[in-house]
């Protein structure tokens, strides 16, 4: 796998556009509209609206009601209806609103959508993709700042991915839409409207790949979804204080490749991964101990986690508490220094 995004004199002679991470999927699932007559969108609002967030805007009107289908609000029928269209030989892209909202369909993603190819001895694929918008950073209410990847990663039967930047937002939809896979698409809502450089004449990774976004020589942090941002931005921070922070975008959650990781922990020593979701039995945990096994005599200090905290998600104004920021990942970064 690779690691370092590709140079300015690389992209030179490429089809470059600035779009926010928002644009950036809408873009991506234009494409893949446009490539196979069998994907379809399927959601709340996301029609004639475009989505809460605007993501599908404008796909109805191009491409029809047949294919870019409003739903009822019933986020187990949207993906009980995805799993027999999947059957019938579609690829159905469902959107759940928000995070929160995924539960009532929690029992057809893990016990149907994600045992259907093994029950049926792989004779029966299951091209589904859930678009889930998580995380917090936006001052929303309760149910619309949660952080459920673990409950995904703990399937077995689901991928699981979550894109950083608006480039990977635009390829990683098209990679999931084309999985013969279930894949749960984490999209970090904080990012909707961040900008971008998009290339949509290459792709620079595959679906399920890790990423080095800066390279550094005392400290690995590891993150995904909106927390990579903090942890380059608890990089810089590092930096003016003599601190080396080299910084790993995870990007696959399920499958982790963990090439990247490894071989980062391997040069710098210590390792500090930062994540919005709640610290006990999390992907955190997962590639914490799994480096403890696999680098272990390289490791100068403890892997240490800095999470939210093991609560309910609070209310808005109390979110600059809960999720972690540049200055609790600094402190982890003293903490690992100091052994």
């Amino acid at each position: 796998m690779t690691d370092i995004a590709p140079t300015a004199a690389a992209t030179t002679t490429a089809q470059v556009q600035n779009l926010a991470f928002a644009k950036a999927l809408n873009a991506g699932m234009r494409a893949a509209l446009a490539a196979d007559d069998h994907v379809l969108l399927m959601g709340e609002d996301i029609g004639r609206l475009g989505g809460v967030f605007r993501v599908t805007e404008g796909l109805q009107a191009e491409f029809g009601e047949q294919r870019v289908l409003d739903t009822p609000l019933a986020e187990s029928g949207i993906l009980g209806t995805a799993i027999g269209l999947a059957m019938a030989g579609f690829r159905p892209v469902c959107e759940i609103q928000f995070d929160g909202f995924v539960f009532p369909a929690f029992d057809q993603i893990t016990s149907q959508l994600a045992k259907m190819t093994n029950r049926h001895e792989g004779r029966l694929q299951m091209p589904v993709v859930v678009r889930i918008p998580y995380g917090g950073h936006i001052g929303a209410v309760e149910h619309h700042q949660e952080s459920p990847e673990a409950y995904f990663t703990h399937t077995p039967g689901l991928r699981v991915v979550s894109p950083s930047t608006p480039n990977d937002a635009y390829w990683m939809i098209q990679d999931a839409i084309a999985s013969p896979d279930p894949v749960v698409f984490l999209e970090p809502k904080a990012k909707y409207w961040h900008k971008g450089e998009v290339d949509l004449a290459e792709r620079a990774l595959p679906l399920h790949a890790s990423r080095i976004v800066r390279r550094g020589t005392d400290v690995t942090l590891v993150g995904h979804g909106a927390m990579v941002t903090t942890l380059l931005q608890a990089a810089a921070l590092a930096e003016g204080e003599g601190t080396s922070c080299e910084v790993v975008d995870v990007r696959s959650l399920s499958p982790v490749d963990y090439g990247p990781i490894l071989d980062s922990v391997r040069r710098t020593g210590r390792m500090v991964y930062a994540q919005e979701a709640p610290g006990f039995t999390s992907l955190g945990s997962e590639i914490a101990a799994t480096v403890m096994e696999q680098a272990f005599f390289s490791l100068e200090s403890p892997v240490i986690r800095v999470s939210g905290f093991d609560v309910p998600f609070p209310p808005a104004k109390l979110e600059g508490q809960y999720l972690p920021d540049a200055d609790r990942i600094l402190e982890a970064v003293d903490r690992a220094l100091a052994y």
